[in-house]
């Protein structure tokens, strides 16, 4: 267990990020993976794997339930220095994410052909994206485990191990990928029934491996099997916090699927150019998110330990740091696209679609900076109502628009870019306006009479006791 509640904030910032986005990157990596070798095998198998991965979205909205109350919870149960109440949550959330991962299971064998079939652009889409679903669903029911155990260690302070665990994933993944996918020394390609196939083994080794790390190193949470007995109060403790979380990747579940919905028209190369944009995206973002993401923790251990002066710090340090990582990516993204989408596919369509939305898009990479820091800081706080309110505020600013503009004479794909940047944009300032209020209620000021040695230690609410 690391201490966040003393020492420099921007140490602590800088200590925690890099592992966390390492860790965050190699994932992204291993889909990018996918999508280079499925790109040889035609436009509608990148177009079904890209598409299908939007389900990643949904599933990842349940993920974000368990990994943002878990992250919460036990953060403010080390500021408080509760050992107890930081291992209950632990064991509870584990029990949740069995229960996940089964619910995950079921609904993937049910609901793929159907998902594929409401955004698809054709039938070889269709197929491409089903197939790769229900291969791929082990990896994501077995992710909800991942995700608590990794939540739970990011929460003490602690974040190498699970990043290694996650890059030697990883490197199994991308190790299978060209055997499963293309047949490499065995002759047999399985196509993007590998690439599912692939990373589900991948995951089950993952947790194999921190299922081990806690058996034999973690020594401040532990798996206590008199703990899995649900218990109503704590698991509404931690979806208080976590549901909200949920729902805002929810939220970027319709947001995607909205992206597929009116690009169908399009055709296979727009959705497939839109699907390896969106994740080299993503993967360019992944610095300025693992520095909100390690403020987290920090803010969190901060409100259990009633230290309001350095929660906002953490707000301000960890916010100046996004913004400066978001500028120097946008600036790469304008200036040379081509460094960063070359090799993905040798469709000069699909090449020509990715080049323009991310020369569009990353306009907005300074706002998404300031949205994943607002949010971080919502998870520390350890009230993510905000953060679904401001979620929801940019899917009708944005799906219904872009909806509507998508059945008028010219419509053109790049419309649906610039109005993404102008939701975007709305959804910063409502989201610093909401933290600003949230600061204000949560956090105490000194009285002017106090002592200067008493002022940094005003108290807050205690988390347990704070509405979510």
């Amino acid at each position: 267990m690391k201490d966040l509640t003393n020492g420099s904030i921007v140490s602590h910032i800088l200590h925690m990020a890099p592992p966390i986005m390492v860790g965050m990157v190699t994932i992204m990596v291993c889909q990018l993976v996918d999508l280079y070798f499925v790109s040889g095998l035609g436009d509608a198998a990148v177009a079904g794997v890209a598409a299908a991965g939007n389900a990643g979205f949904l599933v990842n909205a349940l993920m974000q339930v368990l990994g943002v109350g878990t992250v919460a919870l036990i953060a403010h149960a080390v500021g408080r220095k509760d050992r107890q109440d930081a291992n209950l949550i632990f064991n509870q959330a584990i029990a949740l994410s069995v229960l996940f991962g089964l619910l995950t299971l079921a609904m993937g064998a049910a609901l793929s052909r159907l998902y594929m079939r409401s955004i698809a652009a054709d039938q070889a889409t269709i197929e491409a994206g089903t197939i790769y679903l229900l291969w791929f669903m082990p990896a994501l029911a077995l992710q909800f485990a991942t995700q608590v155990m990794a939540s739970a260690l990011r929460a003490t302070g602690i974040v190498r191990p699970a990043m290694l665990v996650q890059a030697l994933a990883v490197v199994i993944n991308i190790a299978l990928a060209p055997v499963l996918i293309a047949g490499w020394g065995t002759g047999y390609a399985l196509g993007v029934a590998g690439a599912g196939l692939a990373s589900s083994i991948a995951v089950a080794i993952g947790v194999l491996m921190l299922l081990a790390y806690f058996r034999k190193v973690e020594r401040y949470v532990a798996f206590d099997a008199t703990q899995w007995r649900p218990q109503p109060r704590h698991l509404k403790r931690i979806l208080n916090v976590g549901l909200p979380a949920g729902g805002e990747f929810a939220m970027m579940f319709i947001l995607m699927a909205v992206v597929y919905y009116v690009l169908r028209d399009f055709g296979a190369a727009a959705q497939a150019g839109f699907g390896i944009g969106q994740r080299v995206l993503g993967l360019i973002q992944m610095p300025a998110l693992a520095v909100a993401l390690a403020a987290g923790p920090i803010a969190g251990q901060n409100v259990g330990a009633a230290n309001g002066a350095r929660v906002r710090e953490t707000f301000v340090k960890a916010a100046l740091i996004t913004t400066v990582v978001m500028i120097g990516f946008m600036i790469l993204a304008q200036l040379k696209p081509e460094l960063l989408l070359a090799g993905f596919s040798n469709d000069r369509e699909t090449m020509e679609i990715a080049f323009l939305f991310l020369r569009i898009i990353s306009l907005n990479m300074v706002a998404q900076g300031l949205i994943f820091t607002c949010s971080s800081m919502f998870q520390g706080l350890g009230n993510t109502k905000p953060v679904l309110l401001s979620s929801a505020t940019r899917v009708f600013t944005y799906s219904l628009p872009a909806i509507w503009l998508s059945t008028r004479p010219g419509f053109r794909m790049e419309h649906v870019w610039y109005l993404s940047i102008a939701a975007t944009t709305l959804q910063a300032a409502l989201s610093l306006w909401l933290l600003r209020r949230e600061f204000m209620k949560r956090l105490v000021s000194p009285r002017p009479e106090q002592p200067m040695e008493q002022a940094g230690a005003e108290p807050v609410a205690p988390p347990a006791r704070v509405p979510a």
